[in-house]
């Protein structure tokens, strides 16, 4: 759009149409038809030219005056446009089971914040169930959610392992082993997530895994809830040890290793297939937790 301007200008700046054809990397008759068409475009004699040197005329210099401050503010608004095309702006809806939403995703979250402050970000906890129906139904534009996740319309990926254990209050019978075998875990009460909840799938396989005896179960629909039921001696739960680590350090919950077992899950970023084209928020928060699976 300016080129016409900027060989101008720069032919002035060299006093020389040789020197300027060689600066932009351009045949010098190319450098004399553009100045050539500049002095039709305005009728005016824009150099004075001789065997020695080339003179910028009265209109060469006003033409060269104004042809400055184009090319500065043309350079200007395309840095501008740029830095535009760059900014992440905009809504973002992102939907999290429990575990995730309430100790994992606001760590994950700061980072992102201070260095987006301008994306306008919504948070929606709830089961992996109801999340995943929340996606599905347009709601949502990102989930992350506990456990295997089988819907062939979603784009999956792992961005952590997860590991479930077994708790018990300080003053349970089970609190004194260092470890248990799994039939020690006969006719126990037992304190579960709601169905629907990806920790409960894991309780359930558990339980069915080892052929339980459950004496008695209470069903709580958050983590702080089994937690609180856990501590308040009602009976014996699994959560992740990502929930419970304060807990366990301060002493009020006991971790008891089952033999030979371990739970463990993936945590898992989903999408739906036909919103695979994202807003730059959502493409910029995917890849930092992908991000996360490969430290």
């Amino acid at each position: 759009m300016l080129e016409p301007l900027l060989i101008f200008v720069t032919v002035v700046e060299q006093k020389n149409f040789s020197r300027a054809a060689k600066l932009l990397h351009i045949s010098q008759p190319s450098v004399s038809l553009h100045i050539q068409n500049l002095e039709k475009e305005f009728g005016n004699k824009l150099f004075h030219r001789s065997p020695q040197y080339v003179q910028v005329t009265a209109a060469g210099e006003l033409l060269y005056q104004s042809a400055k401050k184009m090319i500065t503010y043309y350079q200007l608004v395309q840095e501008q446009i740029d830095q535009l095309k760059n900014r992440v702006t905009g809504k973002m809806n992102v939907g999290a089971s429990y575990t995730i939403g309430e100790y994992i995703l606001p760590y994950l979250l700061e980072k992102y914040i201070k260095q987006y402050p301008l994306v306008d970000l919504e948070v929606t906890i709830k089961n992996t169930t109801q999340i995943m129906n929340e996606l599905t139904g347009g709601q949502l534009d990102l989930a992350l959610v506990e456990g295997k996740v089988q819907d062939t319309g979603c784009l999956i990926s792992t961005f952590m392992i997860d590991e479930l254990i077994l708790l018990v209050s300080p003053s349970h019978p089970l609190a004194s082993h260092p470890a248990i075998q799994p039939t020690m875990l006969h006719d126990h009460v037992w304190i579960l997530r709601e169905q629907g909840s990806g920790t409960r799938h894991y309780e359930d396989h558990l339980i069915n895994h080892f052929k339980l005896r459950v004496k008695k179960s209470f069903i709580f629909s958050s983590n702080q809830g089994v937690k609180e039921a856990i501590i308040a001696g009602l009976g014996i739960a699994i959560l992740s040890r990502l929930t419970v680590r304060r807990e366990v350090e301060n002493g009020v919950l006991r971790e008891i290793p089952i033999h030979n077992f371990s739970l463990k899950r993936p945590l898992s970023i989903v999408q739906m297939k036909k919103n695979a084209i994202n807003s730059k928020a959502v493409e910029i928060l995917t890849q930092q937790l992908q991000d996360i699976a490969t430290r």
